[in-house]
C-alpha cells in the first residue's frame, strides 16, 4: 500500500483493475470506464453544492439541513423541546417541526448522505472519496462504483435508524457511512489480488479507534457503510466468471433489499 493524502492507494488493486477483456471490460465485469475518477469528481460535485446550499441557507441554523439530515423521529423545537409533540401541535405552539424518517421523511436516507455543515467534515469525506473512488471504479466499473457507494450509504442510515438517538435534534449527516463502505470494498479487492493489506487495515482500524474516541461521531453509520461496502464487495470479486453479472446483480440486490427491509422494520416498529 502506498499511503495517500487520505487512506492508501493499492498498486495491485490498480494493476488488477487496469486488465480489460477483448470487450473492454473490467477485471470484475464491468464496461471499462474512459476516465475512473469522473464519477468520484460529480459524487464530490454533488455533496459541494449541497453543502453551498446549507452554508448559503444559514449553516448550522439552515431550514434546509433541518430536511436533509437524517433525524429517526420528528421533534418540536421550541423554548422546550417537545419530543412527544405533533406537527399540528408544534405548529399551533408556534415551534418549529424538525421532520424525521418514522414521519414521512423518508429521503434523509438519501439526503444525508450529501449533506455536511463543517469544512473539516465534508474536506476529510471528499479527500478521501477522491482517493478511493477511482481506485475501486477502475476495478469494477462506473455503474458497479456507484451500486457500492449507494448501498452502503443507505446501510449506514439504516444502522443509524436502528441504533441510533430516536429523538436527536442535530440529526446525523455526512458521506462518511458510503465512504468506509469504500474502505471495506478496497479491503476486499486488496485481499483478492493478494496485495498487501496491512496499509489499510491499519487506516481502517485508526478510523474506528477516532469513531469512537471522538464524541459526536456517528459509529452508527461508519459501521453500517462498512460492513455492506465489504460484502458487496466480496459479491463483486469473486463473483464466479461463469454468469458474474447475474450473480452480481442478484447479490447486490439481495444487500439492498436487506438495508431497505431494516429501514422499513424500523419505521412499522416506531410507527
Amino acid at each position: 500500500m502506498r499511503p495517500a493524502a487520505v487512506g492508501f492507494q493499492c498498486p495491485e488493486c490498480v494493476k488488477e483493475g487496469a486488465k480489460a477483456t477483448r470487450s473492454g471490460r473490467t477485471a470484475y465485469g464491468g464496461l471499462r470506464p474512459t476516465d475512473a475518477s469522473r464519477t468520484s469528481i460529480v459524487l464530490i460535485a454533488l455533496n459541494a453544492a449541497v453543502w453551498i446550499g446549507i452554508l448559503a441557507t444559514g449553516g448550522n441554523g439552515s431550514r434546509v439541513l433541518d430536511f436533509l439530515v437524517l433525524r429517526t423521529q420528528g421533534l418540536c423545537q421550541s423554548p422546550t423541546v417537545l419530543f412527544d409533540s405533533t406537527q399540528s401541535a408544534c405548529d399551533a405552539g408556534g415551534g418549529t417541526w424538525l421532520p424525521g424518517v418514522v414521519d414521512g421523511a423518508y429521503w434523509q436516507v438519501v439526503t444525508s448522505m450529501f449533506s455536511h455543515v463543517s469544512p473539516l467534515h465534508i474536506g476529510f469525506n471528499m479527500l478521501a472519496l477522491w482517493v478511493l473512488g477511482p481506485q475501486l471504479e477502475l476495478a469494477v466499473g462506473r455503474v458497479r462504483f456507484l451500486a457500492l457507494y449507494f448501498v452502503s450509504g443507505l446501510a449506514g442510515s439504516a444502522m443509524v435508524l436502528w441504533f441510533g438517538p430516536e429523538f436527536a435534534y442535530g440529526g446525523t449527516l455526512g458521506a462518511s457511512g458510503a465512504i468506509f463502505g469504500l474502505m471495506g470494498a478496497l479491503a476486499v479487492v486488496a485481499f483478492k489480488v493478494g496485495g498487501d493489506v496491512r496499509g489499510i487495515l491499519t487506516w481502517i482500524g485508526i478510523n474506528f479507534v477516532l469513531t469512537f474516541a471522538i464524541a459526536n461521531i456517528s459509529w452508527q453509520g461508519h459501521l453500517g457503510g462498512f460492513l455492506a461496502g465489504s460484502a458487496v464487495g466480496a459479491i463483486l470479486v469473486y463473483a464466479p466468471r461463469q454468469r458474474r453479472t447475474a450473480i452480481q446483480v442478484a447479490g447486490v440486490a439481495a444487500v439492498a433489499l436487506v438495508v431497505v427491509a431494516a429501514i422499513l422494520a424500523r419505521i412499522a416498529a416506531l410507527s
